[in-house]
């Protein structure tokens, strides 16, 4: 017996204290029927007494937590009173035994045998305490018959001694069997709170990893990200347009990937909650085949996209994810085919959209189609080797699809190709939300707006300064946080850009820094301009009163709009980019 079972027997008695005094009214009500006199009354004083003993005895516990364990005194104690308490409550049924007659007797033996049930439902953790109580029980259950063997001369109460020991018995074994039963349901809550300790070190590790890969990410497709857009303003032959039109298409997919991997335990876990915006579903698939052409090109495929039916102008849904799902599609088709066709197909029908990609590919054998959409898994052993990724773009895939109230179905023929199909609800809309870029220009221009930018990384500074000051901005650019904090104390400014990780000092610190100094910048408003993507980043810039939130790569209308709804004193923090 582990010395925490004291404390499970002691909580179960207390729940059931009310129950022992209420059938201590009725106990006492019958015995005064059948056998009247001051002898119930005086029972139930002395029953009141007992369990308020036992009450005192454990009030100490029922105020500690979880990590309390017995003494030697405190064992010793609660065995001499679980032993006197129910010998006091079952004196009631050897008095109606005594003095009840026939029927006293029937009920006395019932008494007898509901308080050895009792005991033995609320105290088969603790065997001592148990082993104490069915004494005090059981010394009546078989004394009273016995008695009236022995000393009034009825042997016909024999059988009633044998079945009381029978009884005795039986409930030993069944009170074994429970406390088995709890032991072992107390060793596998052992071992599922180590494993559940364990699977939460294993994510926090997996989430720590997740940071690091997105921070360095981030950094490079910034500046990948921000030459595209500055390059679409600039003067540009057709052949360098549809060049650039790539590089940002393929940065903005590149993007969701990475958001994806970071958000892939959500998904798992079914937490991750879409987007339902208004887009243009001619535009994203356009951009997903202008993306892949090339691809298919170079490969001699022919990559074609045919719409049938009258697919509307706009419809709502997450048009990132949208892509997302398309793009694990197109680029499975495009590399798992040598040569032939992929054929991407659309299909509109009462809020359903249905895509169709087809591929004259390698197609998958029969026996490992249930298991291309599992985490990790490709169709056979080769094929990371020889085609590389990591077979985790279908399994978000599917997902997602789900997420969109729909679904990803594959039909495959070996040495033939394959077609993965997917649908989704996107009900029709009659007009776009308002685009960022217009949003952005609603909010005014920052034409004379003071931005302090703390940022470390060389590349990162030219990008801010390349978007901000052809705005008017008049941009003050230091490298970490200290050279902020002594920046911010020196002259006001409307707004206040801090890094996340930075050396000498971080962001983070940085904020609190110039929130808890005298300087002239104490309100001014803290955008977080970081990498560092996750939620436990948006809440740690949260805590810290940060009036916006956007991540790397920079979204210059993001960025814009978030700078004037600071300087403006918009009063929540938004995630953005």
């Amino acid at each position: 017996m582990t010395q925490s079972d004291y404390g499970v027997v002691i909580h179960c008695r207390r729940r059931e204290l009310k129950t022992r005094v209420g059938m201590a009214i009725i106990l006492a009500a019958i015995a005064f029927f059948l056998a009247p006199g001051w002898t119930p009354v005086l029972w139930f004083v002395a029953v009141l007494a007992t369990q308020a003993l036992d009450l005192t005895l454990v009030r100490p516990v029922l105020r500690s937590d979880n990590d309390w364990q017995p003494t030697p005194t405190f064992r010793a104690l609660s065995i001499c009173n679980a032993f006197l308490a129910a010998l006091v409550y079952s004196v009631i049924g050897a008095y109606m035994w005594l003095y009840g007659g026939e029927a006293g007797r029937l009920f006395g033996f019932m008494q007898f045998a509901g308080s050895l049930l009792h005991v033995s439902m609320y105290m088969h953790q603790a065997r001592v305490l148990l082993g104490a109580a069915m004494c005090a029980h059981g010394a009546y259950m078989v004394g009273m018959p016995l008695h009236s063997v022995v000393v009034k001369g009825e042997p016909a109460m024999t059988a009633v001694v044998v079945a009381g020991v029978l009884y005795l018995i039986n409930l030993s074994l069944s009170a074994r069997q429970a406390n088995d039963r709890y032991q072992a349901l107390c060793r596998a809550e052992s071992a599922s709170r180590e494993a559940a300790a364990e699977a939460m070190r294993a994510s926090a590790a997996k989430s720590e990893f997740l940071a690091v890969v997105s921070h360095e990410i981030r950094t490079p497709l910034n500046a990948v990200v921000t030459a595209a857009g500055l390059l679409r303003g600039s003067r540009l032959s057709r052949a360098q347009t549809e060049q650039v039109d790539m590089l940002g298409d393929a940065s903005e997919v590149l993007l969701g990937l990475l958001n994806d991997v970071l958000d892939f335990s959500k998904i798992e876990a079914g937490r991750l909650t879409l987007e339902r915006i208004a887009f243009d579903p001619r535009e994203k698939l356009d951009s997903l085949i202008r993306m892949w052409r090339p691809h298919a090109e170079a490969k001699g495929l022919t990559l074609t996209l045919e719409f049938r039916g009258r697919l509307p102008a706009m419809i709502a849904g997450d048009s990132l994810r949208f892509q997302q799902v398309l793009f694990n599609l197109l680029s499975n088709a495009v590399k798992f085919t040598d040569q032939g066709s992929v054929m991407v197909r659309v299909i509109w029908r009462d809020s359903r959209l249905l895509v169709e990609v087809e591929d004259t590919g390698c197609g998958i054998p029969q026996d490992r189609i249930g298991q291309v959409f599992d985490s990790f898994e490709q169709a056979d052993a080769g094929t990371t080797r020889r085609y590389g990724g990591t077979g985790l773009g279908l399994a978000i895939s599917r997902q997602l699809a789900v997420l969109m109230e729909g679904g990803l179905e594959v039909e495959s023929v070996p040495g033939r190709g394959s077609v993965f199909r997917f649908e989704g609800r996107f009900p029709a809309v009659a007009a776009a939300l308002p685009r960022p870029e217009a949003a952005a220009a609603e909010v005014g221009g920052l034409e004379g707006l003071e931005v302090l930018a703390a940022e470390d990384h060389p590349v990162n500074r030219r990008i801010l300064a390349l978007l901000l000051e052809p705005l008017g901005c008049r941009l003050t650019v230091v490298e970490n946080g200290a050279e902020a904090v002594a920046a911010a104390a020196e002259r006001p400014f409307d707004v206040i850009l801090l890094d996340m990780q930075m050396p000498v000092m971080d962001g983070l610190d940085a904020a609190r820094a110039i929130r808890g100094g005298t300087g002239p910048c104490r309100e001014t408003p803290i955008v977080a301009l970081t990498a560092n993507a996750l939620e436990v980043h948006r809440q740690a810039w949260l805590a810290v009163g940060a009036a916006g939130f956007l991540t790397k790569p920079i979204d210059a209308a993001a960025l814009t709009a978030t700078l004037a709804g600071a300087a403006r004193g918009a009063p929540a923090l938004a995630a953005a980019g």
